[in-house]
């Protein structure tokens, strides 16, 4: 085992990316993102009706010399992501109708477990300009785990609350990338492909955890490292091309990380811990005897050996008795009732939680 991801990590590395993930561990991955080229076989210039020059896609980079060559090098580069994810790990890989097929083909091929395809529609597409097709108004990206077996990360509830509370969608409306956000030299475009920085948040939010890798082997303009440094992900780039490499670095040295961390936590996802009450008295983080109060103090229970609770005349659990004071059928006990410590009301979840993490009483 190499053990050498830390000379990777937080920085965008020159070289071919089948190459240089070939130097990463095996399982060192948490979450990839991949732009690779889509293989778009333009032939010609694209004219607008002004008869002005569309500034397209028609970079070397993008350019392979037939199908054949095109799925090599993608199942080489898919594999080698593979190797290098966790096993708990998930992929999201971009493309458009020329390549998308393929792209998921042979990523079914290879072990991957596809979750969902998310359609990323652009509010503002460039129009076709011959008037011979749709207008190409979206771009689709394949979300996969490493297999059926992973237990990959979503933060289901926290992308709902990012929609207003209505489950996300796999269709995803986002504008292109214009004005300040798209990068320039000489007034020309950086990067003819360039991802909107709203596309990167959805997907690092939904699929990552703070303090997690995340792997971009097509690194371009920086925007997935931009996007990791900002909310705290460390982040690995390999890129082919030294301009690309240049202006991601000085782009992603610019980015100012969110500077508490306490608002990256996903609390809305909080899962309480399966401590029964009685494990808090058995382990003296409630006493035998001891009142339970609501919080307003109006109402007091008193903790009995078997863990019930007494008000009145009422005996019974946390929750039937907080339900019945409250005249309801049922009632969650642990949000309900709280001990008096200190002169202070701390609520009988909190002491859950520490005991759960086995804290000081």
């Amino acid at each position: 085992m190499r053990n050498n991801i830390g000379k990777y990590l937080n920085k965008i590395h020159e070289g071919d990316c089948i190459e240089l993930m070939g130097d990463l561990d095996d399982e060192s991955i948490d979450l990839i993102f991949a732009d690779p080229p889509y293989f778009l076989q333009l032939r010609g210039d694209l004219y607008r009706t002004n008869q002005a020059k569309v500034d397209a896609v028609n970079d070397e980079w993008d350019k392979f010399q037939g199908y054949g060559e095109y799925d090599e090098f993608t199942y080489n580069w898919l594999k080698e992501c593979r190797r290098v994810l966790k096993k708990d790990g998930t992929i999201w890989v971009i493309g458009t109708y020329h390549n998308i097929f393929r792209v998921g083909k042979i990523m079914q091929d290879l072990g991957y477990w596809i979750l969902n395809d998310v359609v990323w529609i652009k509010s503002n597409p460039m129009p076709n300009f011959k008037g011979t097709r749709f207008n190409n108004a979206h771009e689709t990206l394949i979300w996969a785990s490493k297999s059926e077996a992973s237990k990959y990360t979503f933060h289901y509830k926290s992308l709902k609350t990012y929609n207003e509370d209505k489950q996300m969608r796999s269709d995803w409306d986002i504008p292109i990338c214009i004005g300040n956000e798209r990068i320039k030299i000489n007034g020309k475009k950086a990067h003819s492909t360039q991802k909107p920085e709203e596309l990167l948040y959805r997907v690092i939010l939904a699929s990552s955890d703070v303090g997690d890798i995340v792997l971009d082997p097509f690194m371009g303009s920086g925007t997935t490292g931009a996007v990791a440094k900002k909310l705290h992900r460390n982040f690995i780039g390999f890129e082919k091309e030294a301009e690309y490499v240049q202006i991601a670095n000085e782009r992603i040295e610019s980015v100012k990380p969110i500077e508490n961390k306490r608002l990256l936590e996903y609390r809305i996802e909080y899962k309480p811990p399966k401590v029964p009450f009685g494990d808090l008295i058995a382990s003296g983080y409630i006493k035998v005897g001891e009142a339970l109060y609501s919080k307003d103090k109006k109402y007091k229970a008193i903790v009995q050996a078997d863990s019930s609770l007494t008000y009145k005349d009422t005996v019974g659990s946390i929750h039937r008795v907080s339900a019945d004071i409250l005249g309801k059928k049922a009632n969650n006990g642990w949000d309900y009732w709280y001990v008096e410590r200190n002169g202070d009301l701390i609520s009988i979840d909190g002491l859950r939680r520490q005991a759960c993490h086995g804290q000081t009483k």
